[in-house]
């Protein structure tokens, strides 16, 4: 289960000022998030019966200092034969120029450590060049691709410019950090929020800001199952500050929804300051 991709993509938060038809430069929101996770459907050949947990995700940063990000994402799953507790636990760190991404990835089994996969992605000469030092010293040479913020960033510009369908690709460092996705996005009108709304307490902090329907397709170009079937995907809404919520993560026999319960604004003054002298 690539976990990792999910919270990359879907959850880095991206503010801008309001949907208009022209793109705008969006600037990023630091902030905390957190989603009740539970099984939205299942299929009998998945053998799950039940997954419950929480995820816990932090942005901060801007263009001049970079962005970090830091989440936590610990789930209960239910099968007929066990009950497994996963705990994920990642620290990124990408500069605002989206050329360098560093990564720490930490997934623990039952309380138990069960892999760890650290190092740092550069853009250079039309290539990704990906140095690991963890779980082994290795080097990849990788095609040109995107960074989760900036791939966030597209997906945000795309929306204010009237959404739509396009297709790009992204390097995140999920599971061996070894591949760059394709990636075929889908972002629909923007909507206010309505009354009745299960998120709306929640999101209050983002005083009743409309939103866009967006999905997201993501493929694995050496997967053997052919172009036309994603690895995953995922939809959620994505409000006009970049905030998602009523996610809805499809693994084909199973899918995850995560709900927003709690929604923190941390106080930007001080960094756009800093970035002004």
């Amino acid at each position: 289960m690539r976990v990792s991709r999910l919270f990359a993509l879907a959850l880095t938060t991206v503010s801008s000022a309001a949907i208009s038809a022209a793109a705008a430069e969006p600037n990023l929101l630091p902030h905390r998030a957190v989603y009740d996770l539970s099984l939205e459907q299942a299929s009998d050949r998945s053998g799950i019966n039940g997954i419950s947990g929480r995820m816990v995700y932090e942005f901060a940063g801007s263009a001049c200092e970079g962005y970090t990000t830091t989440f936590r994402f610990v789930m209960r799953l239910d099968t007929d034969e066990a009950s497994r507790l996963s705990d994920q636990q990642t620290t990124t760190y990408e500069d605002g120029k989206g050329e360098v991404f560093q990564f720490v990835n930490k997934m623990y089994l039952d309380n138990m450590l069960d892999r760890e996969v650290k190092g740092v992605a550069r853009l250079e000469d039309d290539e990704t060049l990906v140095e690991l030092s963890k779980p082994e010293r290795r080097s990849e040479t990788l095609e040109a691709t995107q960074f989760p913020v900036q791939h966030m960033i597209e997906v945000l510009e795309k929306a204010a410019a009237g959404g739509g369908f396009y297709q790009t690709t992204l390097y995140d460092s999920s599971e061996d950090a070894d591949r760059v996705m394709m990636t075929s996005v889908t972002i629909g009108q923007p909507k206010p929020m309505e009354e009745g709304d299960a998120e709306k307490d929640a999101a209050a902090p983002l005083d009743n800001q409309s939103y866009w329907p967006v999905s997201i397709a993501y493929f694995d170009p050496g997967n053997e199952r052919g172009e036309t079937l994603p690895d995953y995907d995922i939809g959620f809404l994505l409000h006009e500050s970049g905030v998602t919520r009523s996610l809805d993560m499809n693994y084909g026999e199973f899918s995850i929804r995560g709900q927003l319960v709690d929604l923190t604004l941390f106080d930007t003054a001080e960094e756009e300051a800093d970035c002004a002298q």
